[in-house]
């Protein structure tokens, strides 16, 4: 049996954010309905590229039933009723006060079913004077000054993936599995705020409190660490780059013996210290591509290993294609068979399943009979 195989999920969902708290939650056994319009949830039709599905909605929406519904009609509305009267989550991400004014504000909800969790997932909460506002994840980046700390000296930049959508989401499926073990123990639902720029405030709390105590901004240093040097990214002789990663003055100290070949840097004052190193940033990046730019990527790669350094290389989507790590699984879709990939907790007792990705309103007809 898995974990949630006896909660009943009912998501009013689109885009991304949602999407991703739900899917999670199917993964872990839980009964997902997908509350669809019509035409369907609007991340299907973001691509084509998977045998002409959206990559979007099938990494996002395994193991779900999809229901299509009008839940400003009154027929639609009291089966939904119906349905929530057996639900344990409820999550929505609809337009700021559009879940409410239809009737399905998580107030108005849990006074009702005492026992239902229900998550509301919103762009800037429901207070302030955002509140109102459309929030879709570039946005997000940008408002909360994540772009401004991203990108390289010359431009900010956007993080090349879904970030707030997706930390948000993972954010939500954290807390409605607390909220779960507290109504184990309580008997009580609960209602689970959950907004992008929130979720994206909080992973921007050490250069938030750099700036708070210091009055120092980070700077964009491209494929660098803003705090800790050397950790970035140099070019070897053949034009691969690598990343290398100092942690601590012990690692230092080998990596200027074993790799830059110069013990005495570790007696320099302008390099004495991490902070010291950071204030010296080019001084720094100088006596690495001094030696790099001598070596190719593999004879860099031999010193690092020797000196026991950390290090990656600056691989592209092609390289994480064909990377050794890489673990996938195969889903199916309704247009065949794909591979996508896998979960990354994984549980050594857990069951193989082949997931499947919904066709819009597959399984309208089956819900509506079973809760007629």
């Amino acid at each position: 049996m898995l974990d949630l195989e006896d909660i009943l999920v009912v998501s009013l969902e689109q885009a991304v954010a949602a999407p991703f708290c739900s899917n999670r939650l199917a993964h872990a056994g839980a009964r997902v309905i997908k509350i669809e319009r019509e035409e369907g949830d609007f991340a299907r039709g973001y691509d084509s590229a998977v045998h002409g599905e959206s990559a979007y909605f099938i990494w996002l929406n395994q193991d779900k039933e999809s229901l299509v519904m009008d839940i400003k009609d009154e027929t639609d509305a009291a089966l939904l009723q119906r349905i929530l009267e057996r639900a344990d989550v409820f999550i929505q991400n609809l337009a700021p006060g559009a879940a409410a004014r239809a009737g399905y504000g998580s107030e108005q909800l849990r006074r009702r079913y005492p026992r239902l969790i229900c998550c509301d997932i919103s762009g800037y909460g429901d207070s302030g004077e955002y509140s109102k506002m459309k929030a879709y994840d570039l946005l997000v980046q940008c408002e909360s000054g994540m772009a401004s700390i991203t990108g390289t000296p010359d431009a900010p930049g956007r993080i090349g993936v879904s970030a707030c959508d997706i930390n948000c989401g993972q954010q939500a499926y954290a807390a409605i599995l607390e909220a779960l073990i507290a109504r184990e123990k309580s008997g009580s639902g609960a209602i689970i705020k959950v907004s992008l720029f929130d979720a994206m405030a909080e992973w921007l709390a050490v250069p938030l409190l750099h700036y708070d105590y210091t009055g120092k901004i980070q700077p964009r240093v491209g494929i660098n660490h803003a705090t800790i040097s050397p950790y970035g990214a140099y070019r070897c002789q053949d034009g691969l780059d690598i990343v290398i990663a100092i942690q601590n003055e012990r690692e230092w100290v080998r990596f200027c013996a074993l790799v830059l070949g110069d013990e005495s840097l570790t007696r320099d004052e302008r390099l004495k210290s991490n902070q010291a190193r950071v204030e010296n940033r080019e001084y720094v990046d100088t006596l690495i591509n001094g030696i790099f730019s001598r070596l190719d990527q593999e004879q860099a790669i031999e010193r690092l290993q020797l000196a026991g350094i950390a290090y990656g290389r600056l691989n592209d989507i092609a390289g994480l294609s064909t990377h050794p790590q890489l673990r996938r699984e195969t889903i199916d879709t309704p247009s065949g068979p794909a591979e996508v990939v896998s979960v990354a907790a994984m549980r050594t007792d857990a069951q193989e399943v082949l997931r499947k990705v919904p066709r819009i309103g597959e399984h309208s007809q089956k819900i509506r009979e079973e809760f007629s």
